[in-house]
């Protein structure tokens, strides 16, 4: 069963994800438990995670097909101690959050160097901040975003992954999300049947698919290994139709949230329509 949805909409509270969700025709989506583009934000009320869980409920969304997504501020590697700590303490509210919505995990970009430390100095403090929040919260499994590898971001190779979780304590609330565009300007060309197969081999040899706990699909609108983050209409890009067909005929990739991020919310429905339709 594959659970293809798109990264919704909480304005006016989190509780109206799943009814956004649904008037797509998603059976997954991704979400922002708070103003992504603000460090502070007001407590989820009793309301909010009442009427957020009646409406999981009611639309049929269990956690397995729900995929938050942090704020983009956080960066968990980073070199100044003062912002590491307010990264690390804003990363611990969200993961707090989702514990509160009854999720079960929280997707989040690992953390930029910003050329001050070396490569392995910062893939160790991003462990550490994972294995901090992991410390004080129970159950929500953090769930680490591939990047395309833009500017000083880490995370752009399996190799780099596979290391943090080497580095997490708790190995079973740790896990991956793959987005589909940041693979592929990264330099992993999952276009064609043969290289699909190759990377997602080695994305078994290197890291496992038991980490696979969702995906980002797009499209992209740069070419492959240019190492930048522009998403594009699924099959319009890059990337084009044969891969997402090989997803959605691949039993690997099942039972997960895939959550569409492509720039045309309006045409997300079609979108969904489209990626069942490549199913044989």
């Amino acid at each position: 069963m594959k659970y293809i949805g798109a990264h919704v909409s909480i304005a006016g509270g989190v509780e109206n994800a799943p009814l956004n969700a649904h008037k797509i025709g998603a059976k997954a989506f991704a979400l922002f438990t708070k103003n992504q583009r603000q460090w502070n934000a007001k407590p989820l009320s009793d309301k909010n995670i009442l009427e957020f869980r009646v409406n999981c409920e009611k639309y049929g969304y269990n956690p397995d097909q729900i995929l938050p997504h942090n704020s983009y501020l956080i960066n968990l590697g980073h070199p100044d101690s003062t912002a590491l700590e307010k990264s690390r303490m804003a990363f611990l509210d969200e993961m707090q959050r989702c514990e509160q919505l009854g999720l079960n995990r929280l997707n989040f970009h690992p953390g930029s160097h910003l050329k001050k430390v070396s490569v392995e100095k910062c893939l160790t403090t991003i462990a550490e901040s994972i294995n901090i929040s992991l410390d004080k919260t129970k159950e929500v499994c953090a769930v680490i975003e591939n990047t395309a590898g833009q500017g000083s971001n880490l995370g752009f190779t399996f190799e780099q992954i596979a290391e943090i979780i080497h580095q997490v304590k708790d190995k079973e609330r740790v896990g991956v999300c793959i987005d589909t565009c940041h693979v592929f300007t990264a330099g992993y060309d999952i276009s064609s049947a043969e290289g699909f197969q190759k990377v997602f081999d080695d994305f078994e040899r290197i890291i496992g698919f038991k980490y696979l706990k969702g995906m980002h699909l797009n499209d992209s609108k740069k070419e492959l290994g240019t190492k930048l983050d522009r998403h594009e209409l699924i099959g319009k890009g890059f990337i084009g139709l044969n891969a997402f067909t090989f997803l959605m005929n691949d039993k690997r990739f099942d039972h997960i949230p895939m959550v569409l991020e492509t720039p045309d919310s309006e045409n997300w429905d079609e979108e969904i329509q489209l990626l069942y339709a490549l199913q044989k």
